[in-house]
Formats: C-alpha cells, structure tokens, sequence
C-alpha cells in the first residue's frame, strides 16, 4: 500500500505537467475510439450481411436493370427458399443534403427475407394496403421527424417526378448492427406509374433478393443462377449479401485506409509526448533515485517506481478518454444523420484504447528507466535536475 502511494505522490508531483499529459491522453484515445468506431460504422453493412441471402444485379453493373421475369426462373432453382426484388430510387428528399437509402420492394415478400426489420404487425398491414405507404428506420425517423401519417415527397432522379409517400410504419433493429435508417415502399407503385409515363422501363428490378436453404448452399446457387441468364440480353453476377456489402466499401477503401493511419499517427504522437514526461521526470529525480540506490534499493524497485507512475498517469486518460467516448460518439453519430448505418462503440474498440494506453505507458517509461537502472550512484547525487 505504502510503495503504491508513493508512485501517485510521485504521479502528482507536478501537477500541471501530469495534469496535461492526462489531458492530452484523453483527447488521443478519444479520437481514437472515434476513429476506430468510424470504421466500424463503415463496415458495420457487410458485418451485418446474412449468410444465408444472395443478391443478383445485372452482371455489368448495378444502374442496369433486370427483367421481372427472372424471378420465376430464380424460385425453381435448388437450394432457393425465397426470392424478392427491389429497386434503388435515389430520390431527394427537400435537399441533396439529406441522404438516406430508398428502395421500391416487393411488399408481400421483401419484409420475409429481412426478419431483422422488426415491423409492428398493425402497421405493416397499412403498409401492404396502401400503395402509397412507406416504411421508414427509426433512427431515419427520429433523425426527420417522421410520423405515421405523415405525407414524404422525393424529387425523383433516377424516377424523374415528385412522388409523395404516407408513413405507415417504423422499424426497429433486432440487433445493435441493424440498419435503422432506410425508406421502404411499394414497388408497384413505382411499376404502375413506369407503365404510364416510360413503359420501357416496366417491370424490370434492380436487385433479386434469394433466400437460401442452407448458408452452405450459397456457391452452388449463385453458380446456377448466373449459368440459367447467360448469354441473354441481361446477364446476372450473383453473390452472398456481404460481398455485395463489400463492393460498396472497396470504393472508399483509400479513405479507410487514411482513417486507420491518422488513429495510429495520433497515438504515436501522444505516445512521445508521453516519453517526454517520464524523460523529464527522471531527469529531475535522478538524485533521488541515486539515494535509493545507494540506501540498497534494488533495480526492480526503482523500475516498479518509475512504470508505476507511467500507468497511473496513462491509466487515468484511459479511463476518462474512455468513458468520455461514449457520449461523444453519440453525438457524432446524429450530428451525421444517416450517413452511416449503425453508430455504436463496440466492446473491441475499447479493448484496443486499453491496449494503446498500457503501450503509451510501457513505452514512455522504457527508455527513462533503463537509464535510471544503469547510472552509476556517484554521477546520479552529481545531478541537480
């Protein structure tokens, strides 16, 4: 008890040199865990994928559409459970600004394949009856103000007009990594109206949506599905949900890259500030720690000392950039709106803020303490600090 009192005293000698480099460990691990969530978030779509679903596009790229026809087709191959269809409409909804995913759906079967959307069974039977009917995330929800009831126009882009959808339910996640912040409606409207205004663009689908049998079944399904549309006019590339997921994310993976190495980089830097503590605090001790030496302290002693007061100094940034990330994240996480899927620090996240703060420690005290160990006692009294 006496040894561990003396390496806080030693820790709060200098209160205002400790009490920055508290500081400046905090703002480190904070923004790393940031960082780090930031990732996570990023990948949080393919993280969250099934196994068990497969996801057909057309095979040159997904701004080409499919027939609707394929869909028959699709159902009578083996090892196929389900099939589903939808369609990216890319509306805006009063600005550019304000992104968020929308997708037309087959209503009746769509909701079937994604248990993980959990849907009040009152409002999902508005949903199916009204052909105007929306389903929205409940972070999408929260993050515009959407209601039941209320009336949401999207300027179309890919679907030219002004197109006005009813709220008529609000999904929650089943899980924390659940996407929460899409719109969902009818694709028969959007069919209905095609029919009108461009017909050629009738019945056709940007993606199908398979349900398997077995998870195991995946290979042997995306290859039949491929090998039943080739050499039509719209060939398929099929493949399971995540590697879709994945595709999406290969083309930021330079900003992800540069995310991950700034999180390093800060870090670092915190990691030198760090060592220039201990050097300085050792260097003002190191008569003092002669005197140690020579009443018969032994190098172990001296060692536990100076590492002693390195993790109390790295440990109380770690604790409070730790506890301070959670409500920081929370609100980056709305300040970003939609932007990303799922927001949240994962327990990994704070596994690796413990583990840099037990490196900044183990680092900075290295150095200084090798010197403390192999200083001669005569030349360490000789020093003033």
């Amino acid at each position: 008890m006496y040894y561990l009192r003396m390496i806080v005293r030693n820790a709060m000698r200098h209160q205002l040199r400790s009490g920055l480099t508290v500081l400046g460990i905090v703002v480190a691990i904070v923004a790393f865990g940031l960082l780090r969530t930031v990732v996570d978030a990023w990948y949080s779509g393919a993280e969250a994928a099934s196994k068990s679903r497969l996801i057909t596009r057309n095979a040159i790229s997904l701004v080409f559409s499919m027939p609707l026809a394929y869909a028959g087709k699709i159902r009578q191959i083996d090892g196929v459970k389900a099939v589903s269809y939808a369609s990216w409409f890319g509306g805006v909804y009063v600005t550019e600004k304000n992104f968020f995913p929308q997708f037309a759906v087959h209503a009746p079967t769509y909701f079937n394949l994604y248990p993980e959307f959990v849907v009040p069974p009152e409002q999902m039977r508005d949903f199916l009856h009204d052909r105007k009917g929306a389903i929205v995330g409940r972070r999408l929800a929260e993050t515009y103000g959407f209601k039941i009831g209320d009336t949401v126009s999207l300027r179309g882009t890919i679907y030219p007009g002004i197109w006005d959808f009813v709220i008529r339910g609000i999904y929650d996640g089943a899980e924390r990594t659940t996407d929460v912040s899409q719109f969902f409606f009818q694709w028969d409207y959007v069919n209905e109206t095609m029919r009108i205004t461009a017909p050629r663009r009738m019945n056709t689908v940007g993606v199908y949506i398979i349900a398997l049998t077995g998870a195991d079944r995946a290979s042997d399904v995306s290859a039949s599905v491929d090998a039943t549309f080739r050499n039509s006019l719209a060939e398929t590339l099929t493949e399971t949900e995540q590697a879709f997921q994945l595709g999406f994310v290969s083309m930021t993976e330079a900003i992800v890259v540069a995310i991950r190495v700034v999180s390093y980089l800060i870090i670092f830097i915190i990691m030198a500030v760090m060592a220039n503590t201990m050097a300085m605090t050792v260097r003002e001790r190191l008569s003092e720690y002669a005197t140690l030496k020579a009443l018969g302290f032994g190098s172990r002693h001296l060692a536990g000392l100076i590492f002693g007061e390195a993790f109390v100094i790295a440990g109380c940034g770690a604790l409070i950039g730790i506890f301070c990330t959670f409500p920081i994240a929370e609100r980056f996480g709305k300040a970003t709106g939609t932007l990303f899927p799922t927001f949240n620090v994962h327990d990994e996240t704070i596994e690796w803020q413990i583990a840099c703060a037990v490196l900044i420690a183990v680092v900075a005290a290295l150095v200084p303490c090798w010197r403390v160990m192999h200083i001669r006692i005569v030349d360490g009294l000789r020093s003033i600090g």
